[in-house]
């Protein structure tokens, strides 16, 4: 495979300490400004967060990733308020003071500038972007990659550390607009356009990606997969065997559902089933 970028494949290991690994999912309840958003004390949504967090780093995951998922119906980026970036960089701190595990930022939808400005605010060490390069059609509307304006404002931050990682064929939305182009192609403009780590999706939150489409983008780049969507503890070793690692929240959750509080014992029976690869 001819390489089209320097970039190191070296940030998982960078950041975690191993090449296998598996991240769980902080979904925060509505922030203020929020449609969803109930006039609860800022104080109870901070512990929902909070007890999600000691309830996966218990479970045995490696990394979590905090992300503004009670703020349905998401903005596009431009329209995301300053009340979203200050609260999620109080949830970051105070989870980054008692977790001692790496952290990421996801801001929905597809808005890497106040994920890199909550990630330096919270000493978070990456950040995850659902469209990085070129544009599809999302349930917000026309999404276009934010990956020029993103990194110039990572440097305006002096935040080089802090790394990316980036969909690629990201669920919720058409891809028709770029249809003459492949998976693979696609995949390789990420590198491109400097991500340090690839995430292959399904169609839907909780929907897992296909092991087809898990090996196509996999062969499509030097850079570490992850796979972002749909892992459970009974397709975890398949997926682990093909990538660098998941990124689990759905179904670590009571009833499986995204909403509902982590269950720390199915946090635990996921990271046993991973155990025999994780620990090869």
């Amino acid at each position: 495979m001819q390489e089209i970028s320097d970039k190191s494949s070296s940030a998982i290991r960078e950041i975690f300490g191993t090449d296998k690994i598996l991240i769980g999912m902080i979904h925060c309840p509505a922030f203020p400004g929020a449609p969803r958003y109930r006039s609860a004390a800022m104080s109870e949504i901070y512990d929902v967060c909070m007890r999600d967090a000691e309830a996966l780093v218990e479970g045995g995951m490696h990394g979590l990733i905090i992300e503004n998922h009670g703020d349905i119906p998401f903005s596009k980026p431009e329209a995301i308020g300053h009340e979203t970036a200050a609260f999620m960089s109080v949830v970051t701190d105070r989870i980054a003071r008692a977790v001692g595990i790496p952290l990421g930022i996801n801001v929905l939808a597809n808005a890497p500038l106040p994920a890199f400005a909550i990630a330096m605010a919270g000493s978070a060490k990456f950040i995850r972007v659902n469209q990085w390069a070129n544009a599809y059609v999302a349930n917000e509307g026309f999404m276009e990659g934010r990956a020029a304006e993103a990194m110039r404002y990572r440097s305006l931050l002096r935040a080089e550390h802090i790394k990316v990682f980036a969909d690629s064929h990201v669920k919720h939305g058409s891809h028709a607009i770029v249809a003459d182009r492949s998976i693979e192609e696609l995949t390789r403009d990420l590198a491109f356009f400097d991500a340090d780590v690839v995430i292959a999706t399904g169609q839907r939150t909780g929907n897992a990606a296909t092991l087809e489409e898990i090996e196509e983008i996999g062969s499509a780049t030097h850079l570490p997969l992850l796979v972002g969507s749909g892992v459970t503890k009974d397709n975890v070793v398949e997926i682990l065997k093909r990538t660098n690692g998941v990124i689990v929240a759905s179904s670590l959750k009571h009833g499986g559902v995204w909403w509902n509080p982590v269950d720390i014992e199915r946090v635990r029976a996921l990271r046993a089933a991973a155990a025999p690869v994780l620990e090869a």
